[in-house]
């Protein structure tokens, strides 16, 4: 219960603060909109008495009030549809806006890379269409309520005994309940399969993928996968369709069978003098409108438990992020240094990846010492990267500590600290901005300035870059908005240009900078960052981290690190590790003879 009543809550909000006007608008025409109807009975069936009884006036006056009362209920009917409408169109607004910010701003990936979180995030996704009016459901289901209850009065001063007929309705209540809630566990079920179809389309749609499936002659496969998938769902879709449809067809049958004992009971009492002919009427016309009534609640009710649903993945996400802030949040924040006097330490360091078993550091032990250029080498699946996710503090160790001058990293508020890093990734975004703000997105409070964004190309490497765009920095980039597809260098490149946006962070952290570039591409990028990198760690003792696999392109660095097992297995300079001739120097040996 305090669950519902919060996500009741939750919704109110959602549509009071997208537009409060609209909103009271919505309730008011959706509460008066059904009192019209049962009413249109009661003038129903005056107009027959007065017909029977040849009283003009009376019939009269039954038939003005159903055609005032029809008149009222067009005219709410379509104030209602306008004001939905728009309070609609500014709840989606807000909605988006606010699972757009709450996602983004969830310090870590934790929700993007565990498989359980990506289900919620695509169910959430995918009842997109529950949460874009979500004060409807509770109005249309208060009026779907008030509106039977003024059936039951109506039918009540007939006879107390009609009084009951709603009840017989309550099994069709019952059963669309039960099958909301069967059709949400349905949904969860199978929301990995969702997310897989979804895959399934977009490799064989998107760009991504393209080359690949049409060298290798995917798209069959991929066909057939989706097909078998589908038919997965479509089964056990249809078994339960069949199993709620029994259901509903016995609980709608139960309520036939009261409207005919009601029909029968009121002919009878005509037929006896007890009643008028009105009655007759009267019952017949709210007979079928309870009929559309009860059908409008089963839906209003499922309508509202699906937002709910939805609403419950929402504030699961808004719980997630908050629970996530607070955690991260230290009692008393420490301010990040102006420069770095030691450097940054990892004692005893292991972590394990969220939903796995396999640590990916194990006890790793390294100094990347205050002004230096620190290499982080080691083959595929050592670690390098995920030392990189600890400093950029995507992650918490899962033991041991971090330290930057003795401070631990978590006793930095998250977002000074990241103010102070930068960093490049393997895996780079591709913003399909102007190539300015694809650029300029680095140093928000710079972005615009063509100056800084061009001379971050050139600490790059890529400031001839813009004179190979039509436009220059005002060149749209990517395909989907008609813009210059760029290669893959030269999208490292631009993503490379956002890392040297902050001229002076204390961190300057490279994974896999130069992986899409050619050698002597890289040579001459590798130079530039030592420069650039020497002159940062005498002004502010900053540290530069160059992640490779790549061994010849570090024998620059002051410290090399070589990764191993999750541990750290070597450390050095180039000319001391190869007169150890140990790992680094096996590894280096065997690398530079591949290049012979």
């Amino acid at each position: 219960m305090p669950d519902l009543v919060d996500n009741m809550r939750l919704m109110v909000r959602a549509s009071w603060e997208a537009d409060r006007a609209r909103s009271v608008g919505a309730f008011v025409t959706t509460a008066l909109l059904p009192v019209t109807r049962p009413l249109r009975a009661i003038g129903l069936g005056a107009a027959a008495d007065g017909i029977y009884r040849g009283d003009t006036a009376a019939a009269t006056r039954g038939v003005l009030l159903v055609a005032v009362l029809t008149a009222v209920g067009r005219l709410l009917e379509w104030a209602s549809l306008t004001v939905r409408m728009r309070l609609r169109e500014h709840t989606v607004l807000l909605l988006d806006q606010q699972v757009m910010d709450v996602t983004a701003s969830v310090p870590g990936l934790e929700h993007h890379e565990r498989p359980e979180h990506r289900d919620k995030l695509e169910l959430l996704r995918l009842e997109r269409p529950y949460l874009v009016n979500p004060f409807m459901p509770i109005a249309w289901t208060v009026a779907s309520g008030v509106q039977l209850g003024a059936t039951v009065i109506v039918l009540a001063a007939i006879s107390p005994w009609l009084a009951l007929l709603p009840v017989c309705g309550l099994p069709s209540l019952w059963a669309a309940t039960w099958t909301e809630r069967r059709r949400a566990t349905l949904r969860e079920e199978h929301a990995e399969s969702t997310r897989v179809m979804l895959h399934l389309l977009e490799l064989a749609t998107t760009p991504v993928a393209a080359k690949e499936v049409r060298l290798f002659g995917l798209g069959g496969l991929l066909v057939d996968r989706h097909r078998r998938l589908f038919g997965d769902l479509d089964r056990a879709s249809t078994r339960f369709n069949i199993r709620s449809g029994a259901v509903m067809a016995g609980a709608w049958g139960v309520f036939a069978a009261g409207y005919m004992a009601a029909v029968a009971f009121v002919t009878v009492r005509v037929l006896e003098g007890t009643e008028l002919l009105g009655a007759v009427v009267v019952t017949f016309s709210m007979g079928a409108q309870l009929t559309s009534q009860l059908a409008e609640l089963v839906s209003n009710t499922s309508w509202f438990s699906r937002t709910l649903a939805a609403f419950t993945r929402y504030r699961w996400l808004l719980d997630y992020s908050g629970q996530v802030k607070r955690d991260l949040r230290p009692s008393s924040p420490v301010p990040v240094p102006d420069a770095l006097a030691d450097g940054i330490r990892f004692s005893n360091v292991s972590f394990t990846y969220p939903g796995t078993d396999r640590p990916v550091l194990a006890g790793a032990d390294l100094y990347l010492p205050a002004g230096s250029i620190v290499a982080i080498v080691g083959e595929n699946g050592a670690g390098k990267t995920t030392l990189v996710k600890l400093l950029c503090r995507f992650y918490e160790p899962t033991s041991g500590s971090v330290t930057v001058d003795g401070i631990s990293l978590a006793d930095f508020d998250i977002d000074a600290w990241r103010g102070a890093v930068s960093a490049g990734f393997q895996d780079f975004a591709r913003f399909q901005f102007s190539t300015r703000d694809s650029v300029g997105v680095g140093r928000l409070d710079d972005m615009g300035d063509d100056d800084r964004a061009l001379a971050a190309l050139v600490r790059a490497g890529a400031g001839d870059l813009p004179e190979h765009l039509s436009d220059g920095l005002g060149t749209q980039l990517g395909r989907s908005f008609d813009g210059v597809e760029l290669s893959i260098g030269q999208w490292q490149k631009v993503a490379l240009g956002r890392a040297m946006m902050r001229t002076t962070p204390l961190l300057l952290a490279l994974d896999e900078p130069t992986a899409s570039l050619d050698a002597h591409t890289e040579h001459e990028l590798f130079e530039r960052y030592t420069a650039a990198a020497a002159e940062a760690g005498r002004a502010r003792g900053a540290v530069t981290m160059l992640v490779s696999h790549r061994f010849s392109t570090v024998r620059m660095a002051d410290v090399i690190i070589v990764i191993a097992d999750g541990r750290v297995a070597e450390a050095g300079s180039h000319r001391e590790l190869m007169a150890a001739n140990g790992l680094y120097a096996e590894l280096f040996t065997l690398q530079a003879s591949s290049y012979a």
